[in-house]
C-alpha cells in the first residue's frame, strides 16, 4: 500500500523533508549551494509576472529593464561601487574571461603575473592568451601551504616597464587559503599593474569594500551563496573601457550582447541581499562547526592532515576543509557518495577526471600527494549531525 504524500508547508520543508528522507548529506558547498527557498519564490515571481525582454521600449519591456537596473544597483551597493562598473553574465568563467580578453586585447596588457595554482577559468584563458597574443606570463612563487610568496611578486613587478595584470585569486577554491588583498593592491599600485581576482569563494561570504580594497576587477557567480546557476557578474572599475566577447546586440552597455537573464538577475540579487544580511551570523555558526570537524578527525587518525591553509582560522576560510587521509584510496570518494554524503576530490570542476587536482600536485611533495585527499566545504545549512554522520562513515571506511 502506498504511504500517504507528504504534506509541506513551504520549499523549505521539502528540501530538509527530502534530505531527511534519503539521509543525504551535501558537503559540497564550494562546488554549488542549494537554492534558498526565498531566492526560488523570487525568481517563480519574476517568471510570471516580469517576463518582458529588456531591450524592448514597450512597458513590458520596461518594467523589466527596471527591474534588472534595480537589481545591477544594488548589487553594485554593496561593495561600495557604481551600478555602471557591475556587467551580469552567466558566471564566474565567463567574468574571468571577459576581464582577462579586455586586458589584453583593449587595455594593453603584454604580461600577465599569475600563479599555477589558479581555478582553471583563469589560468585557461591565460594560456590561450599567451598562445594567440603573445602575451607574457610570469607566476609567482607559492610555498607547500600554497601561501603567494608576496617578496617574489614584487620581485616580479619590478622587474619590467612592460603593462602588467596581477591575477590571483583571493580565496582558493580547493585549499581555502586567503590572499592578503591589500598587500597585493598596494604593490599592484606601487608599480602601476592592474589587479583582477577570481573572487568567486569570497562574494556572499566575505565584506568586500572595493573602495577601501581596490582591486581593479573582480567575479562572482551566485550558485556559490545559495543563488541560482549561470548567472553572474564581473566588476570593471570605472575608467576601464570593455569591449564584448560576444556580439550580435548593445546589450549591458555593450559590453555583452545577449538578452539578460532577468530572473536569474534578480534570483542573484536577492541571494546575496540574503547572505550579506547573515554573514556575520553564518561565519561563526559555520567556523565553529569546521572547528568541531577538524577537532573529531584528529581524535580519529592522529596522520590526519589538512591541505594548504584549510585548517587555519587566521588565513583559511571558514567554509573549506581539505583533508589528506594517510593513505592511498581511489575508492573513498565513492564510498561517501554509496553512504550519501557529497564531497569533493579537489575541486568539482575536474572531479570527473583522472588528472586530479593540480593545486595538490603543485603543493604536496613525495609520498604526501600520493595520499587520498578530499575537499569537505560548508554552509549555512550544515549542521553538527551531519558532521558526526560523516566521522561515523569515515570510521567504517578507514
Amino acid at each position: 500500500m502506498d504511504s500517504a504524500p507528504l504534506k509541506c508547508t513551504s520549499i523549505k520543508t521539502q528540501i530538509n523533508t527530502y534530505f531527511c528522507i534519503m539521509n543525504l548529506i551535501y558537503l559540497d558547498n564550494a562546488a554549488t549551494t542549494s537554492m534558498d527557498p526565498e531566492v526560488i519564490q523570487v525568481m517563480q515571481s519574476s517568471m510570471k509576472h516580469n517576463f518582458g525582454n529588456p531591450s524592448s521600449t514597450h512597458q513590458f519591456g520596461r518594467k523589466a529593464k527596471s527591474a534588472l537596473e534595480t537589481a545591477r544597483k544594488n548589487i553594485a551597493h554593496h561593495f561600495n561601487v557604481t551600478a555602471s562598473e557591475i556587467v551580469f553574465t552567466s558566471g564566474g568563467t565567463e567574468a574571468d574571461n571577459l576581464i582577462l580578453h579586455n586586458a589584453v586585447t583593449h587595455l594593453g596588457v603584454q604580461r600577465i603575473i599569475s600563479t599555477k595554482i589558479e581555478h582553471h577559468a583563469v589560468s585557461h584563458t591565460i594560456a590561450h592568451l599567451h598562445e594567440k597574443y603573445g602575451t607574457i606570463v610570469e607566476n609567482v612563487d607559492i610555498d607547500e601551504f600554497g601561501t603567494v610568496d608576496l617578496e617574489h611578486l614584487e620581485a616580479l613587478l619590478s622587474n619590467s616597464t612592460q603593462k602588467t595584470l596581477v591575477s590571483l585569486m583571493l580565496i582558493n577554491n580547493e585549499i581555502g587559503n586567503i590572499l592578503p588583498a591589500d598587500a597585493v593592491c598596494a604593490l599592484c599600485k606601487k608599480y602601476n599593474a592592474l589587479f583582477h581576482s577570481d573572487t568567486v569563494q569570497v562574494v556572499g561570504h566575505y565584506p568586500l569594500d572595493l573602495q577601501k580594497t581596490p582591486i581593479d576587477f573582480i567575479v562572482a557567480s551566485a550558485h556559490k551563496f545559495h543563488g541560482p546557476k549561470g548567472v553572474g557578474f564581473a566588476f570593471f572599475r570605472k575608467g576601464f573601457g570593455i569591449m564584448p566577447m560576444f556580439h550580435g546586440g548593445d546589450q549591458e552597455r555593450g559590453a555583452r550582447s545577449s538578452t539578460e537573464n532577468v530572473h536569474a538577475i534578480l534570483g542573484m540579487e536577492t541571494a546575496l541581499d540574503i547572505a550579506i544580511g547573515g554573514m556575520e551570523h553564518d561565519k561563526i555558526k559555520i567556523q565553529k562547526i569546521k572547528n568541531y570537524f577538524i577537532q573529531e578527525l584528529k581524535k580519529l587518525n592522529s596522520k590526519i592532515a589538512f591541505n594548504g591553509l584549510s585548517a587555519d582560522v587566521n588565513n583559511g576560510t571558514y567554509t573549506i576543509l581539505n583533508v589528506r587521509f594517510p593513505f592511498d584510496n581511489d575508492m573513498l570518494l565513492f564510498s561517501l557518495d554509496l553512504a550519501g554524503i557529497a564531497v569533493s576530490g579537489g575541486s568539482a570542476c575536474q572531479s570527473g577526471s583522472n588528472s586530479g587536482s593540480h593545486v595538490l600536485q603543485e603543493i604536496l611533495k613525495d609520498t604526501a600527494s600520493n595520499n587520498t585527499s578530499i575537499r569537505f566545504s560548508f554552509s549555512k545549512l550544515t549542521t553538527y549531525q551531519d558532521i558526526d554522520t560523516t566521522l561515523l562513515k569515515l570510521q567504517a571506511l578507514l
